[in-house]
């Protein structure tokens, strides 16, 4: 059906991925379909049977794992994107973005996918405030890409400040938005 909306949702390594599961089911409930890529570090915090039961499609979790067809799986999945979401997106995978770094699946399928690429991030306030990262928000936006304004509150480390993912219907608005821009 041409009216399918297709998310690629990439998760990393953030106590904030189990979100991500509750993200994955909120888009499936829209009808969109879902394909998840996971960096290695996200399947610390949770696992890929999870998604894979949510999304009811394979999860990528490796750049060279096999495929259904003859195209690299970051080609294919950036291809078939309308959208892709990296939700959470730590300090180093937004690094590897603002960069043109590609030595993982998700950063890979990143680089090749030419649909709008919305980043909600999610980390402890002093790297959210680090000068570097503050400078690959700005590449990246300076690039059109949607980065979800990290909020405030209790971090995992036990701090309070700022660097918290936003709530996901805040990043649900940026993925919608995002789709309403490309029809038109």
């Amino acid at each position: 059906m041409a009216d399918n909306k297709h998310i690629v949702l990439g998760v990393t390594g953030s106590i904030a991925a189990y979100k991500a599961a509750e993200l994955a089911r909120l888009m499936i409930k829209k009808n969109w379909e879902v394909s998840v890529v996971m960096t290695q570090a996200a399947t610390r915090f949770v696992g890929e049977l999870t998604f894979r039961a949510l999304t009811r499609r394979p999860v990528v979790l490796d750049m060279f794992q096999e495929t259904e067809t003859w195209r690299p799986t970051h080609i294919s999945l950036a291809d078939w994107a309308n959208v892709l979401v990296i939700a959470p997106c730590t300090a180093n995978v937004m690094a590897k973005l603002a960069h043109g770094l590609a030595d993982d699946a998700l950063s890979a399928t990143a680089l090749a996918c030419q649909a709008p690429l919305v980043v909600a991030p999610a980390m402890n306030e002093k790297m959210w405030d680090n000068p570097a990262t503050q400078e690959n928000v700005r590449v990246l936006k300076s690039r059109g890409a949607v980065v979800v304004d990290v909020e405030q509150g209790e971090l995992a480390c036990g701090c309070e400040g700022r660097g918290r993912l936003a709530a996901l219907d805040t990043i649900m608005a940026a993925v919608e938005e995002c789709l309403k821009s490309r029809r038109r």
